[in-house]
């Protein structure tokens, strides 16, 4: 089938389902829900069989929804009608959550129920759970409506409901003196990625994300206790939490100690070492140890890795390779990987240029030591999604193993034409051929783990439920197997001959100066894209990688 998407933005949701429906041969072609005009421009250029709309922050126009079948994914359990659906869910503390596919009609929520499917709720962040389970349910259920309607033969049923309001801050806000730690880690939960809860650090109003209970350190409620790295510790009725993120009046989102500088008159509240605390607290870099392996696990908030994240997680990974191991695992976080430079931090440096530019040059000393790591095997475990320069990072590894269900983004045209680092040029084509790499770098549009696999760019897809077991066991038995010592030999071998055909240090001027074009140049488009992402600006128009029915060659089917 033709199948137009409508939706806000291409987002984690959106592009996982445009891979699984391109991948069951439908034809896809996308439109952002900017205005009712330019959506019905779309569906006349594209004559689609089926309209789904993955992600709309508005309702469908009448124009549309009466002459076409619309699909709306609805984050929500059968009869959930209203926006902030997944944030009352999680701040209410419900047991049990879904996803809800319903035809559009003139009321929100309200029409006809085409497949749903639903999940347990975790207490977690709300980013999380919409990456995750919001995501694979809502697969199930868009798949099963996509088949349903394909069949000709389901009726849909109306189901009865009752519709809540939109989320107000007030509903969100915090009682400091009164509150305990889960209550407050709900709320916080709730709005976590956006749009945060509205609250005031050192007496600036400012909003708050990015949450982690403490366990070992308390004090009075509402007392800020002191800092780590980034984070803020601020006392609660019962305990303590952890602000990693804030946002002040008119800002950008940044880690909670540079948005607020004020934070370095606080006591520092360090851990001893990399190892990975016994009790929860904010820990962005842990390192673990079983069985000959040692796991290094970076906690970085949406995978954006700062120049100072990244020299500091140089150093652990160097530490690492001291360590009486024979494999060590590079874990990432539990919802990314990583997505490559911090574009936040950068924005928000006194000169975006020269923090791009340092950022760059400590994410490739981080590739650099992964690569030339002769110690140890090293192996990349992408539970999270990855992007951009993340995605190169993780195949400096020998092994690159992904969590199916994972979304990677590997290229960086994106962002203003970067061309990219992270040693890609050297890293890539011997994987995937010179043309299937200038393909991907070319291509701009999401991958998954299966695909990358079957490319070449990444070595194994396993399974979701117990990812993190069988890696470890995987990384177990690499580390006991019999070649484990021809197998080291080998790496460095092929090291030192790649170093005599062409050193590290060339491939990696050769892309610098690339790069060095992008920051300094006097094309303006990174810097440009990079303030339009980090500030949110709502789209104006659709890629047109995206928007097929926009290509100049499209014909509209008769």
């Amino acid at each position: 089938m033709r199948i137009l998407f409508l939706t806000h933005s291409f987002n984690s949701l959106a592009q996982r389902l445009f891979c699984e429906l391109t991948g069951r041969g439908h034809q896809i072609s996308i439109e952002f829900d900017i205005a009712d005009s330019v959506s019905e421009e779309a569906v006349t250029l594209f004559q689609p069989d089926l309209i789904v709309a993955p992600f709309l922050k508005r309702a469908i126009p009448e124009s549309i929804w009466s002459r076409h079948l619309c699909l709306v994914v609805h984050p929500g359990s059968v009869g959930d009608r209203g926006p902030s659906a997944l944030d009352w869910a999680i701040q209410q503390g419900v047991p049990e959550w879904g996803v809800t596919v319903l035809q559009a009609e003139a009321e929100m929520d309200a029409g006809p129920v085409w497949a749903a499917a639903n999940f347990p709720l975790r207490a977690a962040r709300k980013a999380s759970i919409y990456r995750n389970e919001t995501t694979e349910a809502a697969v199930n259920a868009v798949l099963q409506a996509v088949d349903r309607v394909q069949a000709g033969n389901f009726t849909p049923a109306r189901v009865p409901g009752q519709a809540h309001a939109l989320i107000r801050q007030v509903d969100r806000q915090i009682d400091w003196q009164q509150q305990t730690t889960a209550e407050i880690l709900a709320r916080l939960n709730a709005a976590d990625g956006f749009p945060g809860v509205a609250d005031e650090l050192f007496g600036q109003p400012c909003h708050l994300f990015d949450a982690w209970p403490e366990a070992s350190l308390k004090g009075a409620p509402g007392e800020l206790l002191g800092r780590r790295e980034t984070a803020i510790l601020r006392g609660t009725a019962d305990g303590a939490i952890w602000l990693g993120h804030a946002r002040r009046a008119g800002g950008i989102k940044l880690p909670a100690t540079l948005a607020f500088p004020e934070a370095l008159t606080l006591p520092e509240l360090p851990l001893a070492g990399w190892h990975k605390s016994a009790t929860p607290t904010w820990q962005d870099i842990a390192y673990e140890e079983a069985g000959g392996v040692g796991f290094l696990s970076f906690e970085f908030y949406n995978g954006a890795m700062s120049t100072e994240q990244c020299r500091r997680l140089t150093e652990a990974f160097r530490w690492a390779t001291t360590q009486p191991t024979r494999v060590i695992v590079l874990r990432g976080g539990s919802d990314f990987w990583s997505n490559g430079i911090h574009l936040n931090t950068i924005e928000a440096a006194e000169s975006p240029a020269d923090e791009s530019w340092a950022n760059i040059n400590a994410i490739n000393d981080l590739a650099e030591a992964i690569l030339c790591c002769e110690t140890q095997l090293t192996v990349a475990a992408l539970g999270g999604n990855a992007g951009a320069g993340g995605c190169f990072l993780a195949r400096a590894a020998d092994f690159v193993w992904v969590r199916a269900g994972v979304m990677l983004n590997p290229h960086y045209k994106n962002m203003g034409n970067l061309f990219g680092s992270e040693f890609w040029s050297y890293l890539l084509p011997p994987r995937v051929g010179v043309d299937g790499a200038q393909a991907i770098m070319r291509h701009r549009l999401p991958m998954t783990a299966p695909e990358a696999v079957k490319l070449g760019f990444y070595d194994a897809c396993l399974p979701g439920p117990g990812f993190a077991v069988d890696v470890a066991r995987r990384a177990a038995e690499l580390a006991a197997a019999p070649d484990f010592s021809g197998r080291l030999a080998a790496k460095g071998e092929k090291r030192r001959a790649d170093e005599a055909a062409k050193p590290l240090a060339v491939w990696r001027e050769e892309e610098l100066r690339e790069m060095r074009r992008n920051f300094y140049g006097f094309d303006p488009s990174y810097h440009v894209a990079r303030y339009h992402f980090v500030s949110r600006t709502a789209n104006s128009w659709t890629p047109r990688h995206l928007a097929r029915h926009r290509d100049l060659d499209w014909k509209t089917p008769t």
